[in-house]
């Protein structure tokens, strides 16, 4: 596959590095204002890097572009005139609908939105991906690029919005819930290093049994409870204190303010 990345940035950078990694691409070309910042990944061979989107969208099929929002619809102007039937087009643009980008390329293109997390950079995304009508031939496509990185999901495009808040702002809620066990080890008596290993290590693993089990968070759960026992007595005290509800909460209080930031 011939692969340009539009907005090689913190998010692009990341995702050229996964792709090249899993030699997902025949070539690809990066670009960005500033490209000092380019030159490690230049050692694969078949990386070049350039600051002229024009260069880089006709040397390549598949365009995924991680720009600022701001700036997404000048470069889309900039390049629709060499636009061909043979590109795809992804968008990792958070809140960028293809309605907007079917205003200034028009319809009759593959065109694909994908909603990665911070994740990507070590190959565990979840990423969510949806297309306009035509799109939908090449989602296949775009699910096997992402899957390299971890784990993607088609779904309605009028979902991306609760996809970012479960997927992307959901990396901060399970960090802070890592942390808060790191901080109750800490207090059980493990120094600060030992207690965070403890509750990365243990959380990869709770989440590593539902995937490969394909099994449901209870089933497991019931696994390591016993009648009086401490696993229920702390369970019972973290719903007592809201831990299900809190969270619950969390998610819609972040699932109304990215509305309200779309509206605005």
């Amino acid at each position: 596959m011939k692969i340009a990345i539009i907005g090689a940035g913190n998010l692009g950078l990341s995702i050229a590095k996964g792709i090249l990694n899993t030699n997902g691409a025949t070539s690809m070309v990066l670009t960005k204002r500033n490209l000092s910042g380019l030159k490690e990944i230049e050692k694969f061979g078949i990386v070049t890097t350039t600051t002229d989107n024009r260069e880089a969208v006709s040397k390549s099929d598949i365009l995924i572009f991680a720009v600022q929002p701001s700036q997404f619809v000048k470069i889309l102007g900039e390049v629709k005139d060499i636009l061909t039937d043979k590109h795809v087009i992804i968008s990792t643009i958070t809140g960028f609908s293809i309605a907007r980008m079917e205003e200034v390329i028009g319809p009759d293109h593959y065109i694909i939105r994908a909603m990665p997390n911070t994740a990507i950079s070590v190959g565990k995304s979840m990423t969510c991906i949806c297309s306009n009508e035509k799109g939908a031939k090449r989602v296949d496509l775009a699910k096997a690029i992402f899957n390299r990185m971890g784990h993607s999901m088609q779904i309605p495009e009028d979902q991306m919005q609760a996809a970012t808040v479960i997927c992307a702002s959901g990396i901060a809620f399970w960090m802070r819930l890592i942390r808060a066990t790191t901080q109750g080890a800490i207090q059980l008596g493990f120094d600060a290093k030992e207690a965070q290993e403890l509750a990365m290590h243990t959380c990869n693993g709770a989440a590593s049994l539902l995937i490969e089990s394909d099994s449901h968070p209870e089933n497991e759960i019931d696994k390591v409870t016993t009648p009086r026992g401490c696993t229920i007595s702390g369970l019972n005290e973290m719903e007592h204190q809201g831990l299900s509800s809190s969270l619950i909460r969390g998610i819609v209080a972040s699932f109304d303010k990215i509305n309200e930031i779309k509206k605005g």
